[in-house]
């Protein structure tokens, strides 16, 4: 086996990991649900390679991700229900019935936003499509937030959610009552620390997370954006505490809390911008 710049080559190889018997005894032993984290998180490493503008690694991760359609649709053939060629298939026919003023009226030009209305159009009729096509007696519940899709990342799953009950007055009209909402959500944890109740805990922490996302769609900020800087400034300033006791010949466990406490507000005070000079 060799390496290919042909799909089939990866096709082939995933075919060959599969096989009972001489396939990888790891690659075997996995179905949809135990890849379906992997592949999540092979897009986000798409989206941070974008972030960081690495062309390199990001057409590493696109491969990545594109091993993750290939593995599921091995394991979707194996169990008789579609193919790779079928998912090839499937999209591109969807590509090409919804940019129709690509691919058939030619004559027509379109604007940004008649674009839009036209995608969204369509997509209306393939779901009306594939709900006629459901069993006879099958129905789906209606809901305003039916049309949400459940494999979303939570944190932005929480945002689609709140923007679509804000679309029919479902909302609070100010940020800072947003604010007394999270508020008492943590006021319900300490309540929940005392009785020490491990599911309550759990349920009161997503309710918290749940305000947290509100409250950034309020302000205008993308939630998963922002936790992301967070966490490249925690890891910066992390950083210059494990850097600083190094300097003094000295490990992390051989700090106490309160020194690399003062470390942490150390890295804070240096990345704060100096104050411009007074007018005299």
């Amino acid at each position: 086996m060799l390496p290919s710049r042909d799909i089939k080559g990866l096709l082939d190889i995933m075919a060959a990991l599969r096989t009972p018997g001489s396939g990888c005894p790891w690659d075997l032993e996995q179905n949809f649900a135990t890849i379906a984290p992997y592949t999540i998180e092979e897009a986000y490493e798409v989206a941070d390679a974008i972030a960081r503008n690495d062309l390199p690694d990001l057409c590493d991760e696109l491969g990545d991700l594109l091993l993750q359609v290939v593995f599921h649709a091995r394991m979707a053939e194996e169990q008789g229900a579609f193919s790779f060629a079928d998912v090839v298939e499937a999209i591109t026919r969807k590509m090409i019935r919804r940019h129709p003023h690509v691919f058939a009226d030619k004559n027509g030009q379109l604007s940004p936003s008649d674009v839009k209305g036209a995608w969204d159009r369509i997509k209306a009729e393939e779901k009306a499509e594939r709900a006629a096509k459901r069993p006879e007696g099958e129905t789906t519940a209606k809901s305003l937030l039916s049309g949400i899709k459940a494999g979303q990342p939570a944190l932005t799953r929480a945002m689609e959610l709140q923007r679509k009950a804000s679309s029919v007055g479902f909302d609070w009209n100010d940020p800072r009552a947003v604010l007394h909402k999270i508020r008492e959500e943590a006021d319900e944890i300490e309540t929940a620390l005392d009785r020490n109740d491990a599911d309550e805990l759990a349920g009161e922490t997503g309710d918290l997370l749940f305000a947290l996302v509100n409250l950034a769609r309020h302000v205008g900020a993308d939630p998963d954006q922002a936790l992301r800087s967070t966490n490249t400034k925690f890891e910066r300033r992390f950083g210059y505490i494990e850097r600083t006791l190094a300097a003094q010949g000295r490990s992390l466990e051989s700090a106490s809390l309160e020194e690399m406490d003062s470390l942490w507000n150390e890295a804070k005070n240096e990345e704060r911008p100096s104050s411009p000079p007074r007018a005299r």
